[in-house]
């Protein structure tokens, strides 16, 4: 029994993951793609109405993974400040992965147009994290959840920026210290 071939499409988005991530989306063309996926031009079109589609797939892949990985962290877990800090620790396991560019959202962001696949990616996952971080702050019973998840998200960005444009991963570990002492300050209810 000979193994089942790998759909086209699944092809195409493993490719424009690898080199949309490793080179940028807006470096790498879509002729590029085809070829390291191995597929005919036509199979792009088939699947995907485009360029821009292609790379809206590769970012809503990339942020469901996060989520994911941030979910693995929190499961089995109850208390809510022990799920806030699971999402820097979920952080600290990407960072650490051989690859490692940064956050993908924020690297297809850098050079798009306002309103692009890009930016609405980017604003999706950002979105997302912000408002997981202030339900997660409301749980907890803080007395202003709003500033508390704004802090948290300002410690995830710069544990971020650091860990890839300073290539410091420490950044991730250093970010978690401070969330904690956030947390273990900031007055509830």
């Amino acid at each position: 029994m000979s193994p089942a071939k790998v759909p086209a499409r699944q092809r195409l988005l493993e490719a424009a993951d690898r080199l949309f991530y490793s080179e940028g989306v807006h470096t790498v063309g879509i002729d590029r793609v085809i070829e390291e996926a191995g597929v005919a031009k036509g199979s792009l079109f088939y699947n995907f109405s485009g360029k821009d589609d292609l790379i809206a797939a590769y970012l809503a892949g990339r942020d469901h993974r996060r989520r994911d990985r941030i979910a693995k962290f929190q499961h089995g877990l109850d208390d809510p400040v022990h799920k806030l800090l699971a999402i820097f620790e979920a952080l600290g396991e990407a960072v650490a992965e051989p690859g490692y560019k940064g956050c993908p959202f924020a690297n297809a962001n850098a050079e798009a147009r306002p309103g692009s696949v890009e930016s609405a990616a980017l604003r999706t996952f950002r979105d997302w994290m912000a408002n997981a971080m202030l339900s997660l702050c409301e749980d907890a019973g803080y007395a202003h959840p709003g500033d508390v998840s704004a802090r948290l998200c300002l410690l995830y960005d710069g544990a971020v920026a650091g860990s890839n444009l300073d290539a410091q991963p420490q950044a991730v570990g250093i970010a978690k210290e401070l969330a904690t002492m956030v947390l273990e300050t900031a007055p509830r209810r």
